[in-house]
């Protein structure tokens, strides 16, 4: 075989190894604040424009209420808000993600979307366990990735729509049934 064929075997054989020896996830990754965050994509069902939101009475700070989104309605959390940073004012380059967890799908409003990039099991660590403000937020990160130069805290979407998600879905559940009176 030519020295072409050869390589194509050599390097399919090392990225077998590779899989074979390592997991390797893509994540979504977005900004808030001065920090990135990530989500495995596979939780991500697609990103939408900012919307119109249907505020939802008496409702924690961060739950902004619901969109309609070809038919399905969706609850609608501001990362920012969850994460305790200062409410900024929303701008073309704001978007919702919607998440699909348990079953359910969420919009998480974030200040932009970064890129998308693998990471290695490997190269994640736990998060720290330094201060009380960092715990708050942590609870949510379940794993700090290193790509390249930078790190990327990783999301527990699970953890981040927790309770406030089912409460949130509660309120929906309810407001559905009383307009079908």
């Amino acid at each position: 075989m030519d020295e072409t064929g050869t390589s194509l075997q050599t390097q399919e054989s090392q990225s077998e190894e590779v899989s074979q020896d390592a997991r390797v996830e893509m994540y979504m990754t977005f900004k808030s604040g001065d920090q990135y965050f990530g989500l495995k994509v596979q939780y991500v069902s697609e990103i939408i424009q900012f919307q119109v939101i249907t505020a939802i009475p008496e409702t924690e700070d961060f739950i902004k209420g619901l969109i309609n989104l070809r038919g399905k309605v969706i609850p609608v959390i501001d990362v920012r808000l969850r994460f305790k940073q200062q409410q900024i004012e929303y701008n073309d380059r704001t978007c919702i993600i919607v998440l699909n967890v348990r079953s359910m799908l969420v919009g998480l409003i974030v200040e932009k979307i970064a890129e998308v990039v693998y990471i290695d099991e490997r190269d994640i660590l736990p998060p720290p366990k330094i201060g009380k403000n960092d715990r708050a937020q942590n609870q949510y990160v379940y794993g700090i990735g290193k790509v390249g130069d930078t790190v990327k805290l990783l999301l527990d979407p699970d953890k981040l729509l927790n309770d406030d998600a089912t409460a949130v879905e509660q309120t929906k559940n309810t407001s559905d049934e009383e307009g079908e009176v």
